[in-house]
């Protein structure tokens, strides 16, 4: 049986372009997908950096994010 790969998550803001912040999934050193609140534009966004995806994993994510980012944007 092969091992599962090793996912690696990352609460990111990011000021200097963008006024964000959120969470990333990495799997094996390989950025796979984000989701970020944008406090300017007050949007929630997820960005995919892989085709496919397994639905769990965006399900894992959207949790984690509900979970560890604040739900209401900054002023």
């Amino acid at each position: 049986m092969a091992a599962a790969p090793k996912k690696s998550w990352i609460v990111a803001s990011d000021v200097a372009d963008r006024d964000r912040i959120g969470i990333e999934l990495w799997i094996e050193g390989d950025l796979v997908l984000e989701i970020f609140r944008d406090d300017t534009r007050r949007t929630r966004e997820v960005t995919l950096y892989r085709k496919e995806i397994p639905l769990e994993l965006v399900e894992e994510a959207i949790a984690r994010f509900k979970g560890d980012i604040p739900r209401d944007f900054v002023d």
